[in-house]
């Protein structure tokens, strides 16, 4: 989770929303992504989605089995998504989102009974570093004079 908080804080350095995430396989990291929606101009390009491709790019497929995801925030009902349909082990996040997460505050996409695949969730570990990064981020930017626009 300190690997996913660094890449937090970089993405929050570029004026990203400060999430990071870590894909882990057999003890190694094998994705990683932090936000990238405003660099990209894409707002698909978040942490979880980030991390995931990679991964599935390092291991040669879309099946992600065996793997925990690490995440300095609750995924969003579009990361939940993806981690069903990536088929990963685990989840691991640092705190929870009341307004947009996907795993357990607002959906539980990942407990779905209704999907052919269940991820197994741990939620809260380092959850005030976390929480810290986020609402000096979104400090600044309420003291900024605008959100960059797209």
């Amino acid at each position: 989770m300190r690997a996913a908080l660094r890449e937090a804080a970089k993405a929050a350095s570029k004026g990203e929303v400060p999430v990071g995430a870590m894909v882990i396989h057999e003890g190694r990291i094998i994705g990683r992504g932090r936000n990238r929606v405003e660099a990209n101009r894409d707002a698909m390009a978040h942490a979880e989605i980030l991390a995931l491709r990679q991964a599935s790019k390092k291991l040669g497929c879309w099946r992600l089995s065996g793997c925990t995801l690490f995440v300095t925030l609750e995924p969003c009902a579009m990361c939940a998504g993806a981690l069903v349909q990536s088929r990963i082990d685990r989840l691991v996040f640092a705190c929870r989102d009341p307004k947009f997460g996907g795993c357990g505050s607002v959906f539980n996409i990942p407990k779905e009974k209704r999907l052919n695949h269940r991820v197994e969730i741990k939620g809260g570990v380092l959850d005030e570093e976390s929480r810290g990064l986020l609402v000096g981020f979104f400090r600044e930017r309420r003291n900024a004079e605008r959100w960059p626009s797209g």
